[in-house]
């Protein structure tokens, strides 16, 4: 019986990569998983032609009646998601497609709960130090390295877990684990109240290592240092569930 993988895409104001990511990810090829995709747009209420372009990609389009968060979307796309399996794709290109597969592999390879594609973990045969060392990608500004590599002491330091890149974009969920998790935030903080409260379920959470190809501000990067603060007050608020 053929599977389903729910893709979705939280978008605000993304028409110059929209219809590009669409086309990738309409190409990742799941036939040896013998599943379909789904895929869900989720347009945060943008001022361009993003929910427009995506239409017109043939795919599903769920437009917020006004601009409520990238936490607010990724719900409403969770909500909507029919699939067997679940990932979350930012819609701009930072994050490759393509990357599905090996995290599909270890989801259904080892039994986990969730698989995270991590930008840092650049040497998964080595320890937490040689990671840190060779981490940073070409074109990542050192306060956005350092400021995702922080959180993840922060996670540790509140839920006893330590995750190589708790701010990942790529996030892959058995779809009946994540729609059983009542989520509250409506930021980019979502991203930690999930792992908190599957850390505090007992979920298992897997790294892969996945390609990165940062973007700048001037290139529509969003989050900033409030995010930072935002990112701690929820592994605290959330650490036990």
């Amino acid at each position: 019986m053929t599977r389903t993988l729910s893709v979705i895409i939280p978008a605000y104001n993304e028409e110059a990569f929209i219809g590009t990511l669409l086309d990738r990810v309409k190409a990742v090829e799941l036939a040896r998983f013998d599943m379909a995709k789904e895929i869900i747009v989720v347009d945060d209420h943008s001022r361009d032609r993003t929910a427009e372009i995506a239409r017109a990609a043939g795919v599903i389009v769920k437009r917020q009646e006004q601009n409520r968060g990238k936490g607010s979307a990724v719900r409403a796309g969770i909500a909507l998601a029919t699939g067997d399996f679940l990932i979350i794709q930012d819609a701009d290109l930072e994050y490759e497609p393509a990357d599905y597969v090996p995290m599909l592999d270890a989801l259904l390879g080892n039994r986990s709960d969730a698989v995270y594609g991590s930008r840092y973990l650049r040497r998964p045969d080595r320890g937490i130090l040689a990671n840190l060392v060779t981490g940073k990608h070409p074109n990542q500004t050192w306060t956005a390295y350092l400021g995702g590599q922080s959180l993840s002491f922060v996670a540790l330091a509140f839920t006893g877990h330590y995750l190589t890149d708790t701010v990942t974009a790529l996030k892959l969920f058995r779809s009946e684990v994540i729609k059983s998790v009542p989520l509250d935030t409506t930021g980019f903080e979502l991203d930690h109240e999930m792992t908190a409260k599957l850390l505090a379920r007992g979920c298992r959470i897997t790294e892969v290592p996945i390609r990165y190809f940062p973007r700048s501000k001037a290139e529509g990067k969003k989050i900033g240092l409030g995010d930072w603060f935002a990112a701690v007050r929820t592994f605290r608020k959330y650490a036990r569930g």
